[in-house]
This record gives structure tokens, sequence and C-alpha cells, in this order.
């Protein structure tokens, strides 16, 4: 039987993922690689995977898209690890550099400058090592590990995921695990149960993962970080979707080992 190519998130916040799939039954069955988000969307646009966990906002970009989980990369308020930073307040910034990271929140954080607080700065394509251009009034999104610890180097932070709760008052959906296939029914139920093993798991990951000074993992896991795909991020999902432009006719499906229902 031919494994299944699967490209996940490479920060600490999948690891409960990862660790339920090689503690599971899908080893043996799938070919893993560990990419940054970006790369994860790549991958599954040109056919590279099979199943990605990718940002959302590459939805619109594929003619067909089924959302194969119950779980998500998600957040209910402050996810911590995906923050403007800024040695100004946000209506004193003039220009903002978008982390190339992600197009999720390379399109959100426009959104909030926008939306939520008016100011309108000039956008800025990100490349490696932009983090040392942020400072007077050239702000930066920065997301994922190196957003840690971040805080105590500028005095001001905006964190997208609170953000986007006070202006909508919805949950986010930063990243899910899409196909752009139907796949077997049988293998969703066991996915989705790995997903969910490594989820009960997140205590023990939190004694076996190495600790970060000054940060707490277990609050991390457990409070920033909201796995659940439940009804309120579907409404929170949408509402994000329905904010992008449109490539083109899409169809984006449910494909829970549940239900299949159209987003």
């Amino acid at each position: 039987m031919q494994k299944l190519r699967l490209t996940a998130v490479s920060y600490l916040n999948t690891k409960p993922f990862i660790y339920g799939i090689f503690r599971g039954s899908l080893s043996d069955e799938i070919e893993l690689s560990l990419d940054i988000p970006s790369v994860c969307a790549q991958k599954l646009a040109d056919g590279r995977a099979d199943i990605a966990l990718t940002p959302v906002a590459i939805l619109p970009n594929l003619p067909q898209a089924y959302l194969v989980s119950d779980y998500c990369i998600g957040a209910t308020g402050p996810v911590k690890t995906v923050c403007l930073f800024s040695e100004k307040p946000i209506q004193e910034i003039k220009r903002l550099y978008l982390d190339f990271h992600s197009k999720t929140s390379a399109t959100l954080a426009p959104i909030l400058c926008r939306e939520l607080w008016g100011v309108h700065p000039e956008l800025l394509a990100a490349t490696e090592g932009f983090e040392k251009n942020i400072q007077g009034d050239t702000a930066g999104l920065i997301i994922g590990d190196r957003a840690i610890g971040l805080e105590k180097r500028f005095p001001f932070v905006y964190d997208l995921g609170e953000a986007w709760k006070q202006w909508t008052g919805l949950p986010f959906v930063f990243a899910a695990w899409v196909s752009t296939k139907p796949l077997p029914p049988d293998f969703l139920t066991r996915f989705n149960a790995a997903l969910q093993l490594g989820i009960a798991h997140i205590p023990e990951l939190t004694q076996i993962i190495p600790g970060i000074p000054g940060f707490d993992m277990a609050a991390y896991f457990q409070e920033n970080i909201s796995y659940e795909l439940d009804e309120a991020k579907w409404q929170g999902l949408q509402r994000f979707l329905n904010l992008l432009p449109k490539a083109g006719q899409y169809s984006v499906q449910r494909m829970a080992p549940a239900a299949i229902r159209p987003v």
C-alpha cells in the first residue's frame, strides 16, 4: 500500500499532533515531513502532499479542499505566538513587515489593522532576518516559535488571536488539516483518533519537551492553543474566509469522521 504523504507545521504547537500520530497506528501508513506553514501550503497546492496542516488562507486558492479532522491550530483568545511587535503604539506605525512563514497570519494582520485599529501602514514583504528591522515606526508580524520571548524585547505587543476575538467575538483558526481529495473513511477515523490521542497526552508532553526559560509551556498548550475544531471555530473560520478575495470557483468541505458538510 502506498503511503500517504503528510506535511505538518514544524512549530511547538504541532507536537501533540505528531506525538499522537506516532503513538497511534498510522506511522506505517504515512510519510511525514515537518515544514514552515507556507511550505505546507505549497506542498498541498502542487500535489507533493496528500494531507497538510496548512494555513487556512490558502483554501480559496484550492479548487477543492477537504478538512479531514476535528482538530486544528486555533485560539479562543491570546495565542502568544502570532503577534505584531513594535517600539511604538499601533496608531503610530507607518510600516509593517509581514512574516513570510504563514499566509493566514500575513492576511489577518492587515485586516485587523484596518478594521480594528483603524491604521493603514505600508505593508512590507519580509525576508529572512527581517526581525532586526523592527524599530521606530516600523513594526513586524512574527509567528511561531520565533515569537516566544519577544515581549521582553518590544514594549508594544499585539496578539492577533486576542485582537480577532475582540473584533469579532469569535475564536480563530490559523491552520487546519486539509486534503485536496476524498480520503478513505477508515483512515480518517484512525487519523482523527491519533490526533485526539496526542491532545490527551499534553500533560505528559510538557514533561518530555525541553523547557524554554520564562515560557509556560503547559499554559501555551492548554490555554493559548485551542485544538478542537468546534462549532464556534467553524463560525470564526467562515467569517475569515468571507473576508478573503475568492480565487475563482472553489469548494471547502468538512470531511471529519462523523459528517461531511460545506463551509
